[in-house]
């Protein structure tokens, strides 16, 4: 019968109903004996059975084995895939191989003085390009010592770096470093921001392998050093050298090296002239780890950590910087754009320069505070136009203001000597008498700082002791337009207003323009412009720009120069001026103070210098009682006589033919009456430098007012 396997209808079907399993008797051959084997086999496995057991087990365990390496060659060929996807991807991000250029590093202005020294550096790197045969070998090496000590020998990426700094890092011990090559960090430096992720450093390594595969080792050490930042805006080691050191990068000793090297991990917290202590430190850990690779002698290790290095002060201190300041002012005017470093020569003394600063800075640190005044600015030049010196406020690093090139202020009587002027060349000397006494102008009515007159004085006496109402009828006289053409004439270019107070000063110009023009007055009768720039070159020597001789040509007769060099003489023999007379040298100039004690001014030159200084306060706040005879011809005389040590003295030009004729005799000066408390004061201590007894009535005076003021003119506090 053949087997049916239909189910009745309604009826469901159990799997145990459905028997296909062979049983014993089922198998070939006897049925009995193969049960009996199968049972003992069962019962006690053979020899054979456990052999065959053991190989099955070792099969299953190469087989998890197996299944591991599998499992790990697979994940290892899907990882490098991605890497190389990942790889691929910001690869694609950046610009094509072919067109990858080292980017150019923005071009320095190196400000040198006259005697080729550093004054500045200006650009955004602060410093020019070096090569790297210019350097000592200590100095790169110390950056390979403390940065990358591998450098010579990875590929742009050093995976054993990397594997020691995780090291260091994890164990906390010894010197700790970053992983990223110098090589990379150049590569960031170049073509990166500073943005700290995965994706940047996958860019970095790849901009890395770059560079490597372009330049050689000691191009991408020399590119690194001079892109580095060093902090306080120093890009490369040159302008870090000159910055931290006041020398070039090729001077620096195996101390400074080290100090520069260990620099750069962290230039805000390691800056030599902040921190010190730690900069000194990290610069020890340099040193240690060029002598542990073989880039120094031990000795020469021993000596610069006996001998750390020190920050330098600047030459000229931080006033430099306002000459700088003002070459980038003026440079646009002489050279065109430029793609590549240049070197401006100037006309700055670093001495004068480091003197000014300071005779401006003493002065106002030891009496700015009794005489409530808070800055100043000096200006020092030769007559024919060269800055020597250039102070344009007490404190660059407070105040970057340019007092002496940018503020305008009132000068007061230093602007009389064109009032003057303009009398002279319509025919009045030295020796012409006007008559000091009261005048009104309007509903304005001058008075002399003194407050009283000396009725018929010479304009020599006038000038000399600033009488005012001299001074307002000289330009009444002349007209205030034609003092205001004689003052731009002689290269005032600031606005004048034509009105019967310019006579005194009251409108406004800068202390370079006032120098200027007493320029003039020094060099015999030409007219000046006030210059910085001698001359403008390339980096590589091309000469951009040079200074030719030119000037304003002659603005002042030579016998009328003479005249008004007399008339300023006196000022410094028997006038407001007299505290800053320098013995054996033929000085002229004039003080000036604004109403109230505003402003102070002193203006004064030998036949070889001209310097001119104000003081006062930036938010025109009154000073107490600073005149141009007191605090500004102090600082004149401080810095004059150690500028001027040492020269042969240069007489004035036509001061000779007009000069003072010497005084009387004794016995006739005692005969006469004298007219003021000063002319007294002459003829009680003999001073031969007091003005000559005036035959004429002595001016209306108010005892208790012309007393104060003697004692004030005694103790020079006046004008």
């Amino acid at each position: 019968m053949e087997p049916n396997f239909d189910v009745p209808e309604g009826r469901v079907r159990d799997r145990g109903e459905l028997d296909l399993r062979l049983s014993r008797d089922d198998r070939a051959g006897t049925g009995e004996r193969v049960g009996k084997r199968a049972d003992e086999t069962a019962r006690a496995p053979t020899k054979t059975t456990a052999r065959r057991t053991q190989k099955k087990s070792g099969r299953r365990r190469r087989s998890w084995l197996g299944r591991i390496v599998y499992g790990t060659v697979v994940l290892g060929l899907w990882a490098v895939i991605g890497i190389a996807g990942l790889i691929a991807y910001h690869a694609s991000q950046l610009p094509p191989i072919d067109q990858l250029a080292v980017p150019k590093r923005p071009p320095n202005i190196a400000i040198l003085a006259s005697d080729g020294s550093l004054l500045a550096n200006r650009g955004e790197t602060g410093g020019r390009v070096v090569s790297i045969k210019e350097l000592p070998p200590y100095l790169p090496r110390a950056f390979v010592a403390i940065e990358d000590r591998r450098f010579y020998q990875h590929f742009g990426v050093d995976p054993v770096g990397i594997l020691r700094a995780i090291g260091q890092n994890l164990t906390r011990r010894g010197v700790a470093q970053g992983g990223s090559t110098l090589t990379q960090q150049l590569a960031k430096n170049l073509f990166l921001t500073p943005e700290r992720s995965a994706s940047r450093k996958i860019q970095e390594a790849i901009l890395a392998l770059w560079l490597e595969h372009k330049y050689s080792k000691d191009e991408i050490l020399e590119l690194y050093l001079n892109r580095v930042y060093f902090g306080a805006g120093a890009y490369g080691v040159e302008a870090a050298a000159q910055r931290y050191f006041g020398k070039p990068a090729k001077e620096v000793s195996l101390a400074q090296a080290a100090m520069l090297g260990g620099l750069v991990q962290a230039p805000s917290r390691l800056a030599p002239n902040r921190n010190l202590p730690a900069a000194q430190a990290r610069a020890a850990q340099v040193l240690a780890a060029m002598q542990e690779l073989g880039f120094v002698p031990a000795q020469d290790v021993k000596v610069a950590l006996a001998q750390p290095a020190r920050p330098a002060n600047a030459r000229g201190g931080g006033s430099a910087n306002y000459v700088a300041d003002l070459v980038m002012d003026v440079l646009d005017d002489y050279v065109g754009k430029f793609d590549t470093d240049i070197t401006v020569q100037t006309t700055v003394d670093t001495s004068l320069q480091a003197l000014a600063e300071k005779s401006l800075t003493d002065e106002l640190n030891a009496r700015g505070v009794r005489f409530n005044v808070g800055q100043g600015a000096l200006v020092s030049m030769r007559p024919d136009g060269a800055i020597r010196a250039l102070i344009g406020g007490r404190d660059y690093a407070q105040s970057q203001f340019n007092r002496a090139t940018t503020a305008k202020r009132q000068p007061g009587s230093s602007f009389k000597p064109f009032v003057y002027l303009a009398a002279v060349e319509h025919g009045a000397t030295p020796e012409t008498v006007k008559d000091d006494a009261p005048i009104r102008i309007g509903n304005w009515a001058p008075e002399n700082y003194s407050h009283r007159y000396e009725g018929p004085v010479t304009l020599r006496t006038a000038l000399a002791h600033s009488l005012n109402t001299v001074a307002v009828r000289l330009g009444q006289e002349v007209g205030p337009k034609t003092v205001v053409q004689t003052a731009q004439r002689l290269g005032i270019t600031s606005p004048l207003q034509a009105n019967g107070s310019i006579a005194l000063g009251t409108s406004e110009v800068t202390l370079l323009e006032m120098v200027g023009a007493y320029g003039a007055f020094a060099n015999g009768g030409t007219g000046v412009i006030p210059y910085v720039v001698t001359s403008v070159k390339s980096a590589a020597g091309a000469m951009l720009y040079k200074r030719s001789d030119n000037g304003l040509g002659r603005v002042i007769d030579a016998n009328a120069d003479g005249m008004m060099n007399a008339m300023m003489h006196e000022t410094f023999v028997s006038g407001t001026a007299k505290k800053a007379d320098i013995p054996g040298w033929d000085l002229a100039g004039k003080t000036g103070t604004t109403q109230d004690f505003r402003d102070a001014w002193f203006i004064g030159y030998s036949g070889s210098l001209v310097t001119g200084i104000w003081l006062g306060n930036d938010d025109g706040e009154l000073t107490k009682k600073v005149t141009g005879g007191n605090l500004p011809a102090e600082i004149w005389k401080t810095y004059m006589t150690q500028a001027l040590k040492g020269q042969t003295p240069v007489p004035l030009p036509g001061l000779n033919r007009w000069r003072k004729p010497p005084p009387e005799t004794t016995a006739s000066v005692a005969s006469a009456a004298p007219s003021s408390p000063a002319d007294l004061l002459g003829q009680i201590f003999g001073d031969p430098a007091a003005p000559a007894p005036r035959q004429q009535a002595p001016a209306r005076r108010t005892p208790q007012k012309d007393d104060r003021n003697f004692v004030e003119k005694l103790f020079g506090i006046g004008e």
